[in-house]
């Protein structure tokens, strides 16, 4: 059953004027501010606008913010004084994703109801156990909760009953009976299935259990196909003709981009590199001279491996944080004794050291304001303030710890400092990959042999 009658009733107002007056004084920093609680110069801006419920005028309120995980948004507020109709929703403000994403959320107690969600307008929201589904660009983005999903389509069927049930008797009794269902599925009789796919990859939901693993949240990245990709508004790629090969290992290459923190003009810079023992990668780096801005990203320069790659390093020194690392975008990282896993996809393609990926983990932990912001419970706060503490004692050398990457396409290298020997505190391991890991890398519909013997004459 489609939830597509859940469309807002119009714009939140269109603006005809502003008001310098209630517009909070210009200070110098980012235009998208992380979003916190404590910082107090944070203030949306207020613009008089026209209700499209009344026609007169009401107040549209802008607040540009950041969001771990999520990147930037405009969070936009509209509410009338003279009939009290309101609205609300929210506006990606970064770039579409190059991967879209899917969360697949097992809701099994009434605490998941609580989970935040950050829901674009492209995303497609399912319960799979009652056949229900939310179609892309039939409701406007929203930042809520799982609880607040529910409502927001309970209020869209809800909204033309009365016409139905004079017009369509028998198909208002039937929408009836499905608001029905989901009234009682805010109750969690029993676990049910909450998928979202947005294809843009800017939708979010919470992890509440972070920095553990989340077993009732399951987050899959996906490359688009053709038909999303017009959907978004995005021209498909013309192929490129063929050019002669060149000789680029002694070459670094230079193509424009736009800086991902100010939006500003920037240049990236990708030159091709042989690590010793292992294999080429290439590496990308931009530095933004508009905000400062620096990032770096590493490519796998060569085909999946036959076999997965899981390395385990036993922390006994502190002179290991200096161990060169690479970690590709298929890699996961675990760190048993602080009971933490860090996904595939998550920080991306890295070539750094190992103190320098631990604190890059430190830092995407307590900068996440779901966790520590206002909404957060005392207990995560503490838990999450005892695992940064227990990882500074592992960057300082007083916590041995295993440090273990496990990369299904075997792209992931840590640096063995007795090499050619065998590293005594490092075990590498090769293993047969899973249905579902050559499934998530795109493998198991991949053909490189005999694929032409399925061809036949075509005319």
């Amino acid at each position: 059953m489609s939830a597509s009658g859940a469309v807002e009733p119009g714009p939140p107002g269109a603006a005809v004027a502003s008001s310098p007056a209630e517009a909070p004084p210009s200070t110098a920093g980012p235009l998208f501010r992380p979003i916190s609680a404590e910082d107090e110069e944070q203030q949306p801006t207020e613009i008089e606008s026209l209700c499209m419920n009344c026609y007169r005028n009401g107040t549209t309120r802008l607040l540009l913010t950041k969001i771990p995980f999520f990147r930037e948004i405009i969070v936009s507020s509209f509410s009338c004084e003279h009939c009290g109709w309101s609205n609300t929703e929210i506006q990606s403000a970064g770039k579409i994703q190059d991967q879209g994403v899917r969360y697949t959320l097992t809701v099994r107690a009434q605490e998941d109801m609580n989970r935040e969600v950050v829901k674009t307008d492209s995303a497609t929201t399912k319960i799979p156990e009652l056949d229900f589904e939310i179609p892309a660009f039939s409701q406007k983005g929203a930042l809520t909760t799982v609880e607040g999903l529910i409502n927001r389509a309970i209020s869209g069927l809800e909204q033309d009953q009365p016409t139905r049930r004079v017009t369509e008797g028998i198909i208002a009794c039937l929408i009836d009976e499905f608001i029905g269902k989901l009234k009682e599925l805010k109750r969690v009789p029993s676990s049910f299935t909450l998928i979202i796919d947005d294809p843009s990859g800017n939708s979010f939901v919470e992890n509440p259990h972070a920095p553990q693993k989340d077993d009732a949240l399951v987050i899959t990245h996906y490359n688009r196909t053709l038909q999303q990709a017009e959907m978004l508004g995005l021209q498909a790629e013309a192929p490129e003709e063929k050019l002669e090969e060149e000789d680029l290992r002694n070459e670094v290459l230079q193509f424009n981009t736009n800086c991902p923190e100010c939006n500003a003009p920037a240049q990236t810079n990708m030159k091709l590199v042989q690590i010793p023992h292992f294999k080429e990668v290439i590496i990308m780096a931009t530095n933004c001279e508009n905000c400062g801005h620096r990032t770096n990203e590493v490519k796998s320069g060569g085909a999946v491996e036959p076999l997965g790659t899981r390395i385990t390093l036993h922390i006994t020194d502190p002179s290991d944080m200096t161990r060169d690392l690479l970690k590709s975008e298929t890699c996961s990282v675990e760190i048993p004794e602080l009971e933490f896993e860090l996904g595939m996809a998550v920080l991306g393609g890295k070539f750094t050291t190992l103190e320098g990926l631990l604190k890059d983990i430190r830092e995407l932990v307590t900068k996440n304001p779901f966790t520590l912001g206002d909404s957060s419970s005392p207990n995560q706060s503490k838990k999450l303030q005892e695992f940064s503490q227990k990882l500074d004692q592992i960057i300082d050398g007083k916590m041995k710890a295993h440090f273990i990457m496990n990369d299904p396409a075997g792209n992931s290298y840590l640096q063995n400092v007795y090499a050619p020997e065998d590293d005594p505190e490092m075990k590498v391991q090769r293993y047969k990959r899973t249905f579902d890991q050559n499934e998530e890398l795109g493998l198991n519909d991949m053909k490189t042999e005999g694929y032409e013997a399925g061809l036949g004459p075509q005319r």
